[in-house]
């Protein structure tokens, strides 16, 4: 596990080299937006493979990593199939040649399994109304075990279980996070915890970094602890095509491009060949982006401030002892404490 006062920051190239590996169990955490592009891209450029991917809301990052011929296995709640069986999109035609599985699940059965992961829980409860349903009683690659039906050990109901989910790894982009991996997050918050929290490894991608004084003093804001993160990689417009409440929004115009290239595989091929695996690194797709389109069209998208009221964290003091190294209740040094619990018998060694 890492620790919480290393400095975890590098760049995605390393963070991607040293943490994800073929054949991982993949988590995307973000939900439905501030997707984390920069990592997704990256994983494409070195061509890690053979993954089980987690994604509750698969659009642009699932299909550019199935586009990819990265994906073998999917577990999903949501995919944007464009037209249907007849569209266009990456999952869509994976799944008519048979080279992708999929699982589907309810958003809330899907975060039920995240947030038994992340409590340390090996299943969860969920309703037994999904029972009447296909996606009960269609099974892909999971088979008995995508749901269990059990015997309640109180009651003796019958209910419905969901295996807790325990991914290799999560890819992340969060608004902010520190040099330690103090990562803070805001706005809608889907699954975007649990995912990160469930995972044995967490990448985290974030606009900027910033000093450790800053996430002390909005520790609302922190969803991933300092301990639990591998990697931190600084990534302004990181995201980008989708969007980050507080610093920029989705860019429809360059989304639009990809949905349309997305449509087929020869189109799919030739937007990836020119905006991922034609550039070095985010920062030689944000070159290419304004060289080709002028960066005006990035300032069009910039947030405009719309800061939260401040939240007073203050107390009287923030310690039982005093500047001169005394108990504030009693009035007594620790010597003297220690000394005074040795004569009542209540200090061990």
């Amino acid at each position: 596990m890492a620790g919480a006062d290393d400095n975890k920051v590098m760049t995605a190239k390393e963070a991607i080299s040293r943490f994800v590996n073929d054949g991982d169990e993949l988590i995307i955490g973000n939900y439905t937006v501030g997707t984390c592009c920069e990592l997704v891209f990256e994983i494409c450029r070195q061509g890690k493979k053979g993954f089980t991917l987690y994604s509750q809301s698969g659009i642009l990052d699932v299909d550019v990593l199935v586009n990819a011929g990265l994906v073998e296995r999917l577990v999903s709640t949501y995919v944007l199939r464009s037209g249907g069986k007849k569209g266009g999109g990456a999952v869509e035609r994976a799944l008519q040649a048979g080279t992708l599985e999929m699982e589907d699940y309810t958003n809330f059965n899907y975060n039920a399994r995240l947030v038994a992961g992340m409590h340390g829980f090996s299943f969860m409860q969920v309703f037994e109304g999904i029972m009447a349903t296909d996606l009960f009683k269609i099974r892909g690659f999971m088979g008995q075990d995508k749901y269990r039906v059990i015997e309640c050990p109180y009651t003796g109901k019958q209910i419905v279980t969901v295996p807790a989910a325990n991914p290799d790894v999560c890819i992340i982009h969060v608004q902010r996070a520190d040099s330690f991996g103090n990562a803070q997050y805001w706005g809608s918050m889907g699954s975007v915890a649990a995912a990160a929290l469930c995972s044995k490894k967490i990448i985290v991608s974030c606009e900027e970094i910033v000093e450790h004084d800053v996430i002390q003093s909005s520790p609302h804001l922190t969803i991933i602890p300092a301990f639990r993160v591998n990697a931190v990689v600084e990534s302004p417009w990181g995201a980008h095509p989708t969007e980050v409440l507080g610093y920029y929004n989705m860019d429809r115009f360059f989304y639009g491009m990809f949905t349309m290239a997305n449509v087929s595989a020869d189109g799919a091929k030739a937007w990836m060949e020119e905006w991922i695996y034609g550039c070095e690194n985010h920062e030689a797709y944000l070159e290419r982006y304004v060289n080709k389109f002028g960066m005006e069209m990035l300032d069009k998208i910039r947030a405009k401030p719309f800061y939260s009221a401040p939240a007073n964290y203050g107390s009287a003091f923030t310690s039982s002892w005093d500047e001169q190294g005394r108990e504030r209740s009693m009035g007594i040094t620790r010597e003297e404490m220690e000394n005074l619990m040795k004569e009542r018998g209540m200090l061990y060694e």
